[in-house]
């Protein structure tokens, strides 16, 4: 399962003015009150369709906005104190309101390096893990290295981030064979059904790539954008195979009325488009 994170704060301008994803102040952007109500509609669909129930494995991107829309999403229940299991996230974790998020009765969630934004330049991409360990410290921030093609490290390598740099922004060719080698680690785990919770660049660049080999019908469907908070079903298959229905798990991510803007703008502009049409 694959998932884009709520919305952020850097959305909101950036959707109107690229420019603003340049503001130090939407370093590692969090997640708006509207995102968040992105987030409480994506759970209330994974419960429903009886997804979480099948999910092994969480795993997140290493950046605010993912880890966020993580455990919000596919987190256990209101932690309560003393309970035996740390809390995936505590209370109001970077001044969201938020409950503290209890990891019992979910899947382990695991952060991992290879699947994070394109990185550099914009402030809003660059990580802090140091600070999350303590705002989440039931995702594993594990040190391990995992050996994937050419020896790239899945998993968090350091609580610096060395991989952000100021001045040069990684290529979508970059990307794209980035978001390819973590396909390729997630070759290696055990688990059968696992949530990704990351961003629309990495997203659209790797599938993109990898549309290339599928059936027409199949390239369009993984070719399409994805809106904040949508999940959509992948199944690693033998590439023999052209495809397969639509999964009854999907979720289209719809933008729910909000006060922040300029989502609920576009929310409301998409609905006078359809009824034009």
């Amino acid at each position: 399962m694959q998932v884009r994170h709520a919305q952020g704060a850097h959305n909101v301008e950036g959707e109107t003015d690229h420019s603003a994803y340049m503001k130090p102040e939407f370093f590692d952007a969090r997640i708006t009150p509207l995102g968040w109500n992105q987030v409480d509609r994506l759970r209330e669909h994974v419960k429903k369709c009886g997804l979480a129930e099948k999910i092994e494995l969480v795993i997140s991107s290493p950046l605010l906005r993912t880890m966020q829309t993580a455990v919000g999403a596919f987190g256990g229940e209101n932690y309560t104190d003393g309970e035996s299991a740390l809390p995936l996230m505590v209370e109001n974790a970077a001044d969201s309101g938020r409950p503290a998020v209890s990891s019992l009765n979910c899947p382990p969630f695991l952060a991992v390096e290879a699947c994070r934004e394109r990185m550099g330049v914009h402030p809003c991409d660059k990580r802090s893990i140091t600070e999350y360990r303590t705002l989440f410290p039931g995702i594993d921030f594990s040190q391990a290295r995992i050996s994937c093609l050419q020896s790239m490290s899945c998993l968090i390598e350091s609580d610096e981030d060395v991989l952000w740099v100021p001045d040069v922004r990684e290529t979508f060719e970059s990307l794209a064979e980035r978001g390819m080698k973590f396909i390729d680690w997630l070759w290696t785990r055990e688990e059968k059904e696992i949530a990704i919770v990351t961003h629309s660049d990495l997203l659209c660049h790797t599938l993109n790539m990898y549309g290339k080999e599928c059936h027409p019908t199949v390239r369009h469907e993984v070719n399409k954008y994805f809106a904040n908070c949508e999940l959509r079903s992948l199944m690693l298959v033998d590439r023999s195979m052209l495809g397969s229905d639509s999964s009854s798990y999907n979720y289209p991510g719809n933008i729910p009325p909000g006060v922040d803007l300029p989502s609920s703008i576009v929310a409301d502009k998409k609905h006078l488009e359809e009824e034009a049409q």
